[in-house]
């Protein structure tokens, strides 16, 4: 009996393994089928593509070469790449690290001016710009500056709090008559503001004008323009300068006292300020005014725009030029400007 059983199981194995045995050879013949049916087509395909590109060229038409296709495929690559650069680009427009504006091209003249004057002015200094126009130009007319010397000078500012008010419409009405402004629409006067106006002031000439200097002239002083052309001549060969009369002094933590700095505690236990041009007249290069465009939205304003500029460039390899002839507060010989 128990050689009867053992039989029986060994018949149902051989079996069992006769029949795997045939199913692997019949998926085996399933695959090379398959393959063989592959293989065959793609080489009918290539025989197509050969006949066709023997056509094409028998009939004059160019055929598609290997150079050819991978000149397309790094022309696509490169395609891909402008896109990101241009979104790049964008982003960093959006974030003011690159010049939204394209210089403002002169017809007149191909030569770069030499010098753009921003006069921070205010509602109440009509007489002080008459003057400024009487004595800076012939006729009294500052776009013969430009005409004739290669000198830009605008009056600077900023719209009322009550926007489109009487002194709004007085502003209006001198643009109209005089056009040797620049009005900054995005800023409300007010004395508080003067170290925004300053940077909005720099911002708007850098991306405007692409000149050799760019400075900053209260309206109450008096320039002798022939010999600020002269004295800034001499330093065009310094790309990054910053000239000025430079001062220090002392940081005034009072709140009561008229040159109050509500930072002053940035400014150590000694409370003196670093080296600054005094805030009369000041003048940067072109290198220097590009770095304020580009950096306006990380560029810290305080109480006074003179400290303010000056904290800017402290950091920066910025040649700064003590020009006696700008200390305007008194008028002596060789002076270039005097405080009225």
């Amino acid at each position: 009996m128990h050689r009867r059983g053992s039989n029986n199981r060994l018949a149902g194995l051989i079996i069992r393994t006769r029949i795997s045995t045939v199913m692997l050879a019949m998926i085996a013949t399933m695959a090379s089928v398959y393959v063989a049916g592959r293989l065959w087509q793609d080489a009918e395909s290539r025989v197509y593509l050969i006949k066709e590109l023997d056509r094409r060229t028998g009939q004059g038409q160019s055929a598609v070469s290997v150079d050819d296709t991978l000149k397309v495929i790094a022309c696509r690559e490169q395609l891909k790449r402008l896109s990101y650069l241009e979104t790049e680009l964008a982003a960093a427009r959006q974030e003011g690290f690159i010049s939204k504006h394209k210089p403002e091209t002169n017809s007149n003249h191909t030569k770069r001016p030499l010098l753009v004057v921003g006069v921070l002015t205010g509602f109440g200094s009509k007489n002080r710009r008459n003057a400024i126009r009487k004595a800076w130009s012939t006729h009294g007319s500052l776009k013969r500056l430009e005409e004739k010397k290669g000198i830009i000078v605008r009056f600077v500012i900023g719209r009322s709090a009550n926007r489109g008010d009487s002194l709004d419409r007085a502003i209006d009405d001198e643009v109209r008559e005089n056009d040797d402004f620049i009005i900054l629409d995005n800023h409300v006067e007010a004395p508080e503001e003067l170290s925004k106006k300053t940077k909005r002031f720099f911002v708007h000439a850098a991306d405007t004008w692409d000149a050799e200097f760019y400075a900053k002239v209260n309206d109450d002083v008096y320039v002798n323009i022939d010999a600020l052309r002269k004295m800034l001549e001499s330093h065009l060969d310094k790309p990054r300068a910053y000239i000025g009369c430079m001062k220090s002094g002392e940081v005034f933590s009072e709140l009561n006292h008229k040159w109050y700095e509500p930072d002053w505690w940035k400014f150590g236990d000694g409370k003196s300020y670093f080296r600054h041009a005094s805030g009369e007249i000041y003048v940067i290069s072109q290198a220097v005014a590009q770095f304020v465009s580009i950096n306006r939205s990380i560029l810290r304003s305080y109480a006074h725009d003179d400290v303010t500029v000056g904290s800017w460039l402290i950091g920066l390899d910025v040649k700064h030029i003590d020009e006696a002839k700008l200390c305007c507060s008194s008028w002596s010989s060789g002076s270039i400007c005097s405080a009225v």
